[in-house]
């Protein structure tokens, strides 16, 4: 293993005057690891499609089911205005303990794919979303 010191590996990586054209990062190189070659490579995984997000909105109520109440009116209020809110995703919980949230629709599955948009733990029928949406479940019972 001779000549394989520091020294030597400088002397032979950049070439007889320093200029670095022994490595391929000369100035007139467009050969791979050239000027016109970029230094980072593109990312081999595409990127992530769209993530979901959460908003916490907070408010005041005397007591849980009045929180309830509201959580409910806020979220159906700002589903009418954005459609693309996830409303079965909205749940309440105390401003100290999100930890411990709570759904605030039912969410049921139906037979044609659709989600119940009814208040969690409602009594009767599970309802689709939208005026006239499909009814399923066991009734009254």
């Amino acid at each position: 293993m001779r000549g394989n010191d520091s020294a030597q590996w400088r002397r032979r990586s950049t070439g007889a005057h320093g200029t670095g054209r022994g490595l391929g990062i000369g100035r007139g190189d467009t050969g791979p690891g050239g000027a016109d070659t970029p230094l980072i490579a593109a990312p081999r995984r595409p990127a992530p499609g769209p993530r979901y997000y959460t908003v916490h909105l907070g408010f005041t109520a005397a007591n849980p089911e009045q929180a309830r109440e509201l959580a409910v009116g806020y979220a159906e209020a700002l589903s009418l205005l954005r459609p693309e809110l996830a409303l079965g995703a909205a749940a309440l919980s105390g401003a100290d303990a999100w930890h411990r949230a709570e759904r605030l629709f039912c969410g049921a599955v139906g037979p044609e794919g659709e989600r119940c948009a009814d208040v969690a733990d409602h009594p009767g029928f599970h309802h689709a979303p939208g005026p006239g949406g499909l009814g399923w479940g066991d009734g009254d019972t």
